[in-house]
């Protein structure tokens, strides 16, 4: 009744895909932490808010987090296509 013993590493692209798929689930959070960066900004020396300096800052990591999301999103489609990204169509 002995069983075999289990392999202590995975195959290169099983590996691969587990850790985009855990990039893939910590992404909206990294971005959540990210959004909530210019809270913690010290206010400018005039009175007045710097909005601009925080605008520019929360454009630029959306813009950046859906490039994320696209390229992370085409990683692991091309991996659970059987045929291969070079086969479409």
């Amino acid at each position: 009744m002995s069983r075999k013993p289990r392999p202590l590493f995975l195959e290169r692209q099983n590996y691969r895909r587990r850790r985009m798929a855990d990039a893939a689930r910590i992404l909206p959070l990294l971005g959540f932490v990210l959004v909530l960066v210019p809270i913690l900004w010290l206010p400018a020396q005039t009175e007045t808010p710097d909005t601009v300096r925080g605008s520019i800052y929360l454009f630029a990591i959306w813009f950046l987090l859906i490039a994320a999301a696209f390229v992370l999103s085409r990683t692991l489609r091309d991996e659970d296509d059987p045929r291969g990204p070079e086969d479409e169509g």
